[in-house]
């Protein structure tokens, strides 16, 4: 077994543990137990209450709706607390000076004795029942596998109890500066105006035609699909048929808007920042849901500073961290790296420096050098082909079966070529990259714009990659492979010179031996090209 950083593990992650006393386990909130777990399965009741009314409605008598509805749910709810009590019986867990153990499982028994060095993260979270009940979710990360097998959960642990558990587990990540003094504060604090930012993304269209096609499901749950469609076509009354599609594309849009800054606040709600005095970087959020993420600073590789289009548009970015022992399974595995949700882009390069420590300007806002000319035609290349091939399919079907599609194919091409062309000059612009002293900056994308600033000490190799279109363009895309983060970062279609030059300045003599000829890259721009004696390294 291997640790995430690459370095062998030989030592167990478990071991016996029947020599710790019985009165040394710590256990479960008993009574939040119980009552969490009956709370969850209550939802039979308001099923219930809702069907009952409905068979009330349309005509049966209230004794036999209640007959059928009351009896499974109060058995719902009492299974649940025989749930959450079994959970308490059977779940404890002890920390010594070297390990963690955990006892659990409700079907299977799970023993564990993970060793404290070895956890990376330690995440509350308490959603409005368990905040009622002054009670937390506990999940430890140690990294060491990717989805839920490399997390220990523990539910529910007193709030008090779980601050106490997680300054524990992350003691020995504790650091001070240079001069011996705690190097903790604040990065980033929470601003109402950053709500705006909110509905500038894909996420409103989507939740709109969610919402729209919940309506038209439930609608034919009680048979009223019809009826929803007439009330629906009678609002507009005979207006032309492209206006009708407008207004409920604008009512879709409205609707997903509306449900999004309500997503966004209850995600992001009260969201800081910190650096904590036990070596780590301490994100909490939430409106309802309360959570509480913690990100070990020796684990940190780099930073990414994503910006989507419409964000963009606005001026902001979000910041994203690249670093190693992040568990990749979880449900909001997007949102556990998120250091900074989308703020002014000026913040999100000041916070980006503050995370990666850098006193000097911040590498994320760092000038870049541009990428040849064969870059931008590869990139028309593609939108054009993108928007082409499938305008040529309508015009096949348009000859074969209906020229309605032939006046399809030409209005959205009238529409979709110029956006394409568009899109990709943008994307030839965005292209870019630099060498700081302390980290490699790469940027590429149009829709989803990143700017990832890798720390040099934490590239482990290079790949390189080039196809035989890129070979006859003398591009090539350079990959910086690392433990942190997706893996690999790529400077893209960069010129073969200048891309084995970035690689060989940004960690001296890791390359070098893999390239051949007199001509090895020096760093200097316009260096000559050389062969390569194998493509990954």
């Amino acid at each position: 077994m291997t640790a995430p950083d690459g370095t062998p593990d030989t030592a167990p992650d478990t071991a016996p543990d029947t020599a710790v006393p019985d009165a040394s386990w710590d256990r479960l909130d008993r009574r939040a137990a119980v009552l969490a777990a009956a709370l969850y399965t209550a939802a039979p009741v308001v099923g219930g209450a809702l069907l009952t009314a409905y068979w009330v409605a349309v005509g049966t008598s209230l004794g036999t709706a209640l007959a059928w509805t009351v009896p499974p749910s109060v058995l719902a709810v009492a299974v649940g607390a025989g749930c959450g009590e079994w959970m308490w019986r059977v779940t404890r867990y002890h920390v010594d000076d070297e390990r963690l153990h955990v006892h659990t499982g409700v079907v299977f028994r799970k023993r564990l004795a993970l060793r404290r060095e070895r956890i990376r993260s330690v995440d509350l979270s308490a959603d409005p029942v368990l905040r009622v009940l002054g009670v937390a979710t506990v999940r430890v990360g140690t990294g060491e596998h990717a989805g839920t097998e490399g997390t220990v959960t523990l539910w529910p642990v007193r709030r008090a109890a779980a601050d106490a558990l997680r300054a524990t587990l992350l003691a020995h990540a504790a650091r001070t500066g240079t001069d011996g003094t705690r190097t903790d504060g604040s990065l980033a604090r929470f601003d109402p105006r950053w709500i705006r930012y909110a509905p500038l993304s894909f996420v409103p269209p989507v939740l709109g035609a969610a919402a729209a096609g919940g309506a038209i499901q439930v609608a034919e749950w009680f048979g009223l699909q019809e009826d929803l469609f007439a009330a629906v076509g009678s609002w507009f009354g005979l207006a032309p048929a492209v206006l009708v599609a407008l207004a409920l594309l604008g009512a879709l849009l409205v609707v997903g808007g509306v449900a999004a800054l309500a997503l966004w606040v209850e995600t992001w709600w009260n969201h800081t920042l910190d650096r904590e005095a036990d070596g780590t970087l301490r994100v909490r959020r939430g409106l309802l849901t309360t959570r509480s993420i913690s990100l070990e600073e020796s684990r940190l590789r780099g930073v990414e500073l994503v910006e989507p289009l419409g964000v963009r548009l606005a001026g902001a970015a979000r910041v994203d961290a690249v670093a190693t022992g992040l568990t990749t399974g979880e449900k909001d595995k997007t949102e556990s790296r998120t250091l900074l949700p989308a703020a002014p882009k000026d913040l999100a390069d000041q916070v980006a420096a503050a995370v990666l420590r850098e006193a000097a300007a911040p590498p994320t806002s760092a000038p870049l050098a541009g990428h040849p000319v064969a870059a931008r035609g590869r990139r028309l290349r593609w939108a054009l082909t993108s928007v082409l091939a499938p305008e040529a399919v309508l015009v096949v079907l348009g000859l074969l079966l209906t020229p309605v599609l032939l006046h399809v194919a030409w209005v959205s091409a009238l529409v979709l070529v110029p956006v394409a062309v568009v899109l990709a000059l943008d994307a030839y612009r965005a292209l870019g990259h630099a060498l700081t002293p302390t980290a490699l900056v790469a940027r590429a994308g149009t829709v989803r714009r990143a700017t990832v600033a890798l720390q040099r000490r934490g590239i482990v190799g290079w790949t390189v990659r080039q196809s035989v279109f890129q070979r006859r363009a003398g591009l090539l895309t350079v990959l910086a492979t690392t433990a942190a983060g997706t893996g690999a970062y790529a400077v893209r279609d960069v010129g073969q010179a200048e891309g084995l030059a970035l690689a060989d300045d940004a960690v001296p003599g890791l390359l070098r031996p893999f390239l051949v000829g007199d001509d090895a890259p020096t760093g200097v721009p316009g260096a000559e090209a050389t062969d390569l004696r194998g493509t990954d390294h």
